[in-house]
C-alpha cells in the first residue's frame, strides 16, 4: 500500500472520539505510543501497518487509512498487545471495532477473504441460525477467489466422503425471533441471501 503525506486537514477529530467511546476503545486517548504493541505483536512483520501506527492513526482522526489497512485484518486475537500494554489499553477490542466499521463502510481491501467470511458468517446465522461451514468456505472463496476452490477440491471431497463435512444447510426454528433479540435488522447495502 503507497503511502502519502498526511495532513491534519485531512483529519476528522470527531472519527477519533466516535471510536474511543466504543465499549473496548476507551483508553485509546491514552496511548503512550511506546510500541509495546508493535513489538509483542507475533504478527506485526506481516502487517502494512505497525498495531502502535494504526492507534495513532486512530487518534487523529485517519478514518480512510485505519481503516483501509490490512492490519486490522491480519490481528490473530493473541491478546499479546493488550498483556504487554502499560496503560491496559484493549488493542484487540479496538482492532475488532474497526473491523466491523470497515465492513460497514466497505473499506477494506479488495478480494480480501476475512472481511468477507465475516459478512457471509453473518447472513448465514442471521437466515439460517447456523453455520454450514461447506456453503460458508464456498460463498466465500466464490466472492474473494474462485480459484481457491481448486486447491480445496480434494480436502474437501476427502471430509466429505468421510462424513466429516455435510453438504446440508442445516436452519434452526425462530430465526426471526433470533433477528428479533439480536436488535439487527436488514443490513444497509446487503443483499440477502
Amino acid at each position: 500500500m503507497l503511502r502519502t503525506l498526511k495532513y491534519q486537514r485531512e483529519a476528522d477529530p470527531e472519527w477519533a472520539r466516535q471510536v474511543s467511546e466504543r465499549p473496548g476503545c476507551e483508553g485509546l486517548f491514552s496511548c503512550l505510543q511506546c510500541g509495546a504493541c508493535s513489538g509483542s505483536c507475533p504478527l506485526s512483520i506481516y502487517m502494512d501497518l505497525t498495531p502502535r501506527r494504526v492507534i495513532a492513526l486512530v487518534r487523529e482522526g485517519f478514518r480512510r487509512d485505519a481503516l483501509s489497512s490490512m492490519t486490522i485484518w491480519l490481528c490473530a486475537s493473541c491478546y499479546s498487545c493488550a498483556a504487554n500494554c502499560p496503560r491496559q489499553i484493549h488493542v484487540t477490542d479496538l482492532m475488532y471495532s474497526l473491523k466491523r466499521e470497515a465492513i460497514r463502510s466497505r473499506l477494506y481491501p479488495p478480494r480480501l477473504p476475512a472481511p468477507i467470511l465475516a459478512q457471509e458468517f453473518y447472513a448465514m446465522v442471521r437466515k439460517h441460525g447456523r453455520n454450514s461451514e461447506f456453503w460458508l468456505v464456498l460463498r466465500m472463496a466464490l466472492r474473494s477467489n474462485p480459484l481457491l476452490l481448486l486447491t480445496m477440491l480434494r480436502n474437501g471431497w476427502d471430509l466429505v466422503r468421510t462424513g466429516r463435512l455435510s453438504l446440508r444447510r442445516e436452519r434452526i426454528h425462530g430465526t426471526s425471533e433470533l433477528v428479533a433479540l439480536s436488535g439487527a435488522g436488514p443490513r444497509p447495502g446487503r443483499a440477502e441471501a
